[in-house]
């Protein structure tokens, strides 16, 4: 629980910056603890600062979560609710999220109205590009390079000088050849870190935020390889320590861009959301099948996306998708071109549909945590369309698959290709402050709607729109280190 303390004053003075590192999907269990004592960089922030487990987005997915960090506005209010959203109530009309959905401010742009010039590096969702003041690569959203990727545009001749052909994501992480991917990942994180230190040292700045995406991508690809608690583990085999070598990798990476930072900036690194050990998949659809909730015109005779079925719509009361989470949406009367759901019947067979999916069971009958979020319930306001229902296998321990074609409610295989790790719903925060005018130690309760409002606390700023979070720096004291 939060405490009330003295309110720290914040750095009003022209001189103040602050260097953000993010990290996608770095954990707190590796980070903290596991690997802490080799990650020498990342434990002198913490011995200097404060750090904490960070409470993500629902869901704790890439988008919507950086966004929610750097605007305090939670999925609903901003109306994104992962990578893919439904654009009307048609079937499958869906659109991917980008920069152009996203009206609220972010903390980049109250600074550029203050004057204060940027470097953004990678942020999702930022393409297409907007402009701000300064200079900004896009994310992994960025469909190819043939693309606009840059502000100012001519940026991105710099770019190409500097690491040649701009790399937007490793191209397919969920893949058995590991080398390959392996290969990839290094080399996507060694050209971001290489144009951070470009973009510190020849750019004026005040405000500095970079996105490294190979975290994910080394999770989702080798995390049954390192994990001895992964039910796919095969003890001594080579890759057992290609995880852990990568946060040491990345923890000399971030020393170098320290090494390259004035003495007055604010460092904060930071995780979208954490990750854990995926155990299997619920095939969500196979289940609305077998309760005779979902019809098919025709069984497909091997595993096939729901998008490509033929689906007795008239018949039918609800559908999911598949993901990390699940979301289900119910086929309502004068909402879906053929709805079946009578408005009056909503609620309570929604609620309906939440109970017995909170009854799932594992493959050997037993118990799992899993969670069903109606979105009224968790979010302040809502916005675009979101699913009826939010659901966590086993808090996250199991995706949902939505294809398909498997005939059985578990799987140990992944409809998209292999991948050995969920999200969870804690990510890292560390924050160190020069001058020692903060305190030390582990902070506890803190939220990622949290950011927006300590970034901006810094430069004595706040946002034009209620936030939905507080600045770390007035918050309760931590624990000693």
């Amino acid at each position: 629980m939060r405490s009330a303390v003295r309110k720290l004053s914040s750095q009003t003075s022209e001189n103040v910056k602050v260097a953000v590192i993010g990290l996608d999907s770095a954990a707190p269990q590796l980070v903290f603890y596991q690997y802490r004592e080799e990650l020498p960089n990342l434990a002198r922030l913490m011995g200097k600062g404060l750090w904490g487990e960070l409470e993500s987005t629902i869901p704790p997915i890439t988008v919507p979560a950086w966004l929610s960090m750097v605007t305090s506005l939670d999925p609903g209010q901003l109306g994104l609710y992962g990578f893919r959203n439904r654009r009307s109530y048609n079937y499958n009309d869906h659109v991917i999220a980008n920069s152009n959905m996203v009206e609220a401010d972010t903390v980049w742009d109250v600074l550029g109205r203050a004057g204060k010039r940027v470097i953004l590096l990678g942020v999702p969702p930022s393409y297409p590009p907007k402009p701000v003041n300064g200079v900004l690569t896009t994310c992994f959203l960025t469909p190819s390079t043939k693309s606009q990727y840059t502000y100012p545009p001519e940026l991105r001749k710099e770019v190409e000088k500097v690491v040649g052909e701009y790399k937007i994501d490793v191209e397919n992480f969920r893949t058995e050849d590991k080398e390959k991917l392996l290969e990839e990942i290094y080399e996507l994180a060694e050209q971001r870190f290489t144009l951070a230190k470009h973009f510190l040292t020849t750019k004026p700045w005040d405000f500095f935020m970079m996105v490294e995406m190979g975290v994910d991508r080394i999770q989702h690809g080798f995390w049954k390889f390192t994990d001895p608690n992964h039910p796919k583990h095969t003890p001594g085999n080579k890759y057992l320590n290609v995880i852990k070598d990568y946060y040491k990798y990345l923890d000399k990476k971030i020393g170098e861009l320290l090494d390259l930072l004035p003495e007055e900036t604010n460092i904060v690194v930071v995780s979208d959301h954490g990750a854990q050990p995926m155990k299997g998949g619920i095939c969500i659809n196979e289940w609305l099948v077998q309760r005779g909730y979902l019809t098919l015109e025709n069984y497909p005779p091997r595993l096939t996306p729901i998008e490509k079925l033929s689906i007795d719509w008239g018949h039918t009361k609800a559908w999911g998708s598949g993901g990390y989470y699940a979301r289900i949406f119910i086929n309502v009367k004068k909402r879906e071109p053929n709805g079946v759901i009578e408005k009056k019947e909503y609620e309570e067979f929604r609620e309906k549909l939440k109970h017995e999916i909170e009854e799932i069971p594992d493959e050997d009958g037993g118990g799992m945590e899993n969670k069903v979020y109606k979105p009224e319930e968790v979010y302040q306001s809502i916005r675009g369309i979101p699913p009826d229902l939010i659901v966590y296998f086993d808090n996250l321990r199991w995706r949902s698959v939505g294809s398909l074609g498997l005939n059985t409610l578990h799987t140990h295989e992944n409809d998209t290709g292999p991948d050995d790790a969920n999200h969870s719903q804690q990510g890292i925060f560390i924050l160190c402050s020069p001058e020692n005018r903060l305190p030390r130690g582990h902070l506890y309760g803190l939220n990622i709607l949290d950011v927006a409002p300590t970034l901006l606390d810094f430069y004595g700023l706040s946002l034009p729109h209620p936030a939905g979070g507080e600045s770390i720096l007035n918050q309760a004291k931590p624990d000693k280190p």
